[in-house]
């Protein structure tokens, strides 16, 4: 009997320790569920604001490579701009002389004349193609931005400020003046 005696205070206490034993494993789980939440929540909150911060700094760079095309492009135009402007004025000079040959020419039917005529109707072919223009000049009002004025003169036939003759052409590509206008211009 005593034996059954220790045997049932035994069982008891095993029953105990595991009553224990259960209520410490449900205390723990709860506070690691807790902790686990918890880390968790913090965890995801560190994602979440770095991954809102790569999606901010991916836009940013998205937007400064655009603008970045955009620089270069405005960069190429504006080379390529100055470069047909450089050219050109360098051909200037073969053109005036193209146009006088053609004005001082005596013999208008001869064939020497009408070739040199036809060189300088395709120089001038060209030059329209490349949207180079001669600066309007005789008769206007004297604009300082595209004329040049290297006389002043007294006319009656023109009113004031207008100019009254072309000494060199003047042309301009797109708005950009290239040579202005040698003119005289009556006060």
């Amino acid at each position: 009997m005593e034996e059954n005696k220790e045997n049932v205070e035994y069982e008891d206490t095993q029953y105990e320790q595991t009553d224990m034993k259960e209520e410490n494993e449900e205390n723990f789980e709860e506070e690691d569920i807790t902790e686990v939440d918890e880390n968790e929540e913090s965890e995801l909150d560190k994602v979440k604001k770095k991954a809102l911060y790569l999606v901010d700094k991916y836009q940013k760079i998205v937007v400064e490579f655009d603008n970045f095309r955009n620089r270069t492009a405005k960069e190429k135009a504006g080379m390529y701009d100055d470069a047909v402007k450089d050219i050109i004025e360098k051909f200037l000079p073969v053109l005036d002389n193209f146009e006088r040959a053609v004005d001082t020419a005596s013999d208008k039917e001869d064939s020497f004349y009408k070739g040199v005529e036809m060189i300088l109707k395709q120089f001038k072919d060209i030059m329209i193609s490349l949207n180079v223009e001669e600066i309007e000049a005789y008769g206007v009002d004297f604009d300082p931005n595209v004329h040049n004025a290297v006389m002043h003169g007294e006319d009656d036939k023109f009113g004031e400020n207008k100019v009254s003759e072309v000494l060199q052409k003047g042309y301009k590509y797109k708005d950009k003046v290239i040579r202005p206008s040698m003119v005289k211009v009556v006060n």
